[in-house]
């Protein structure tokens, strides 16, 4: 059977703002999760640890095409969301490290950064949960009839969890304000897509449920702009959900854990060529919006607020053990917890 496929949209002209925008934010993602994979070999960082590098396009790409006061949620490869969207990269690498002040008081760690200033409704570490979730967060921006709508991402291995499904026909169903977003990396964790789905084209499988759905080229920040700029269009109108593809890729493995024997080095290699950040330079430059040296000097400034935020890590307070009791429910006297 032929595969299925889209031609994808022509291009539009951008702001030089935007495109600042785009480099110093995926900039910041890279050089943080390049920090965090260091701090990691020296222990620094426990637990679980999932890096972004090279999928940044995609949040930045989106933070970019939505508003402020959109929600969103995603699953537990979740630094760069609140980087994007303008969360101190003090509190999340102090998150990291399970400090107090980190964004929710080190109770998250990595794989459950959370920020409600944001609207960024977390990383959720049970694969597709945060599906239904999204879902929910759409009826209830519906409900209170706020004009805003909820952007929900998940790895292509959530795509075989039977709660996307409910989820969509819900969604269409209610014509809920919801983009649903698969980072399609390649890797269900270390097994490819190739190896546990008949459907390749992941974006077909919303056309079942008759939701729009295309494929986006993940690694070109202006194309997952567009995408998601069209996607929240439908969403503020009333016409109901997206689900997107965004086709991107991660040099480094699923988790610090991950050996990476399933591809070859030459693949990764591949990608490479088609970085985010690379491409958007090379664009600034081509365009003449900011030259070499405007570049080398935010290389500069991010560089130093990356080293500031290891220093305000390194120095912040770990909870009082006390915190275990704090923050569990909403109602402040809940009779059912005692310290």
């Amino acid at each position: 059977m032929a595969t299925k496929t889209k031609a994808a949209p022509a291009k539009t002209t951008h702001p030089k703002e935007r495109y600042m925008y785009w480099y110093e934010s995926m900039l910041l993602q890279r050089k943080f999760e390049e920090k965090a994979g260091q701090l990691y070999g020296q222990q620094k960082i426990r637990g679980f640890c999932h890096l972004y590098i090279g999928q940044e396009a995609c949040s930045s790409g989106s933070a970019s095409a939505l508003t402020k006061d959109d929600k969103w949620i995603t699953a537990y490869r979740d630094h760069g969301f609140p980087l994007a969207l303008g969360t101190s990269p003090n509190a999340v690498m102090a998150e990291l490290y399970g400090k107090a002040t980190g964004t929710t008081k080190g109770k998250g760690g990595s794989m459950h950064i959370f920020d409600r200033e944001r609207n960024f409704m977390g990383g959720h570490g049970i694969v597709g949960a945060q599906i239904p979730m999204g879902a929910g967060i759409a009826f209830a921006e519906k409900y209170n009839k706020t004009g805003h709508l909820c952007i929900c991402y998940f790895g292509d291995g959530a795509v075989r969890q039977g709660a996307l499904h409910e989820a969509f026909n819900m969604a269409m169903t209610w014509k809920l304000p919801v983009i649903f977003v698969v980072e399609n990396n390649g890797y269900a964790m270390g097994t490819s897509v190739a190896r546990t789905s008949n459907v390749r084209e992941l974006y077909t499988i919303g056309e079942g449920y008759d939701m729009p759905s295309e494929p986006v080229d993940g690694m070109d920040v202006e194309a997952v702009h567009e995408a998601v700029s069209r996607a929240a269009e439908r969403a503020r109108k009333g016409d109901g959900p997206t689900f997107l593809e965004f086709k991107t890729y991660r040099y480094r493995g699923h988790s610090m854990s991950d050996p990476q024997k399933y591809r070859t080095k030459e693949e990764v290699e591949e990608y490479k060529k088609r970085d985010p950040i690379e491409m958007v330079k090379d664009t600034i430059l081509t365009k003449g919006i900011a030259t070499e040296e405007e570049l080398a000097a935010i290389d500069a400034r991010i560089k130093q607020q990356v080293d500031e935020a290891v220093k305000f890590a390194e120095e912040s307070p770990w909870p009082d053990p006390a915190e275990a009791f704090t923050d569990n429910y909403l109602q402040a006297d809940y009779p059912f917890i005692k310290d």
